[in-house]
Parts: C-alpha cells; structure tokens; sequence
C-alpha cells in the first residue's frame, strides 16, 4: 500500500511565501509598465497640444459693426411746400407755437404734420376753416376733416400733410411732438 506523503507546515509556509513573491513581483512590474504607459501617453498629449498651438492662427477679436443707418426717405417737395404754406396761413391766423414735423420715414400715411394751438375753441375752428379755403383756392381739398365742429382738436388730412389745430390745453394733455420726438422739427414764426 503505498501512503501519501503530507507536506509539513514549513513546506506547505515556504510554497505560499515563494507564491506571495512571485504574485508580488508581477504586479510590482504591471505596475512600473502601466505607469511608463501613461507618462509616454502624457507626453505624446503635449507634444499634440503644442503643435496644434503652433498650427493655430491667433484668434482675431470680434469688431462690431455699427448698425447700417436706415436709408433717407426719399424728398418730397411738393409735402413739405404743402406743409409750409399751411403753416403761413395759420400764422395769418394769428395760431400759437406753429411746428412742423418730418415724419417720412416713421409713417406710412403722411410726410408732414403741422401742429399748432390757438386759445379758444372758436379761433381754432377759424383756423382750419382758413385753411381750408385758401388751400382749395390752390387746387389741394383735404381728404378729410375732424373736430370742426368742436374746435378743441381739428385734424385735417390733405394726403402727405396732416395737420392737427389744438385747443392750448389739448396740445398739452396729447403732447404730439412728445410722441414723434425723433422727427425734425421746423418751427414757423
């Protein structure tokens, strides 16, 4: 009968040490190549990021343009000789505070507006009757009119003109030449 042999405790403690080192040492050795890995892997990175430094242009700054003004409204003679002589004729009127404003270019429906107040309701609608038959005289007739009656605010709309008659504290209270601020103005003695 043939009888194993059992390793003794110092065998079976020498046979676990001498694994223990070679386990040991191959990490000790996976470790040092990983580690020479990622430092060639590192500096290959930075040769990369140098030269695409070198390769890049420097980057320009931004110049912001400024905005393109909007063009000229086209003149119109004939308006503004319309909105002139409608503003005489309320002078004769003896109306106060005579302004007239370009609005080309801020509206579709008129080039000029004539503002101008008077004291009381009656000179107001005296004014725009006066203005009414002097311009007719010319050929021109309003295409419409409002407030005649009343004399507290009188528009009349001659096309490419409009002109706005106020009773003094109405003008006050609409504040039209607050409301077209950016338009030009010309004021009529």
């Amino acid at each position: 009968m043939a009888t194993k042999k059992t390793p003794t405790k110092k065998a079976a403690a020498k046979k676990t040490v001498a694994k223990k080192a070679t386990s040991t040492a191959r990490k000790t050795t996976a470790k040092k190549a990983a580690s020479k890995k990622t430092a060639v892997k590192k500096a290959a990175a930075k040769k990369t990021a140098v030269k695409k430094a070198a390769a890049k242009k420097p980057a320009r700054k931004k110049v912001a343009l400024a905005p393109a003004a909007p063009p000229a409204p086209p003149e119109n003679p004939q308006a503004h000789a319309l909105a002139r002589k409608i503003a005489h004729l309320l002078s004769d009127k003896k109306a106060l505070d005579i302004v007239i404003l370009d609005v080309r270019g801020m509206t579709s429906y008129a080039d000029y507006f004539v503002v101008a107040s008077g004291e009381s309701d009656r000179q107001v609608s005296a004014m725009a009757e006066h203005v009414v038959v002097k311009v007719k005289e010319d050929g021109v007739r309003p295409v419409g009119t409002e407030g005649t009656d009343t004399g507290q605010w009188v528009l009349l709309d001659f096309g490419e003109v409009v002109a706005h008659l106020f009773l003094a504290e109405m003008r006050a209270h609409y504040d039209l030449e607050g409301l077209w601020a950016d338009a030009k103005r010309e004021m009529v003695a």
